[in-house]
């Protein structure tokens, strides 16, 4: 399909395309350490394309070093990550770099280029990494502005926005690659509690309406209820329960879990 008429983020599943309950992403025996500390153990992690998994758990846990390992920014030091069939680790570098289109993510801190427009911040990897032509990227870009409400600010520098505004320019930025995989880091965290609903609703409405990938990291409970297919609750680098929300936030079996929702909810 022509980058021009291409669906500006990827529509819903169906049956007949086959995409839906297809594995995606695969972790086996995944061993993370930060010198003394394991904070990955042996894990073993399925996500199937288009579900929206969330993973909950005390600071510390290894949520995010999932998220981190997925998008190469550090590896693991055992174990293997496929992803859409395709070896990520172990893996030669220009293969890691290929698998790695796949997935995009969002920060906890924006990191969006300070010297740069919005309407730049979004165009420079469609552009660098995909091989778009500036009017390709810049086409896609404004679109996706428009859907993060944000199609007045392309002239813009990130500095003169909103924490909540900058945190849309990020999630319009993740998206114009097309992601099979969309990684949520904490996504409200550094944000002002007034500014926290408005990026959440953005992103429900995303999860609602595409056929994404999403692995997310939140202490926003009653986000995770709404979105999540399913929630895995970690502790000390391991999956100690998972299940649907209303199972898990209804009624979980650990005690572990217990304890932990009785302190964030």
């Amino acid at each position: 399909m022509p980058a021009d008429t291409a669906p500006l983020i990827p529509k819903p599943a169906t049956a007949a395309n086959g995409s839906a309950g297809r594995e995606l992403i695969r972790l086996e025996q995944v061993t993370k350490r930060f010198g003394d500390t394991t904070v990955l153990d042996r894990l073993d992690l399925s996500v199937d394309a288009g579900r929206h998994v969330t993973l909950i758990g005390p600071s510390g846990s290894g949520k995010t070093t999932i998220l981190r390992l997925l998008m190469t920014l550090t590896k693991p030091d055992e174990g293997t990550i496929t992803v859409d069939g395709r070896r990520l680790f172990p893996a030669p570098e220009k293969q890691c770099r290929e698998v790695r289109k796949k997935i995009g993510m969002v920060f906890q801190q924006f990191n969006l280029f300070p010297n740069m427009t919005v309407l730049r911040n979004v165009t420079e990897a469609p552009r660098t990494v995909l091989g778009l032509s500036r009017d390709e990227a810049e086409a896609r870009a404004r679109e996706l502005l428009d859907l993060v409400g944000l199609a007045d600010k392309c002239d813009m520098r990130p500095t003169r926005l909103s924490g909540g505004q900058q945190q849309r320019v990020a999630i319009a930025r993740a998206l114009a690659m097309r992601p099979r995989v969309l990684l949520l880091d904490e996504v409200t965290s550094a944000l002002d509690p007034e500014l926290v609903a408005g990026v959440l609703d953005l992103l429900r409405d995303i999860a609602r309406s595409t056929d994404i990938t999403l692995l997310c990291v939140t202490h926003e409970m009653g986000f995770a209820r709404d979105i999540s297919d399913q929630v895995l609750m970690f502790d000390a680098g391991r999956i100690i329960e998972s299940g649907p929300p209303e199972k898990l936030f209804g009624d979980p079996d650990h005690e572990r879990t217990r304890e932990f929702l009785s302190s964030v909810l």
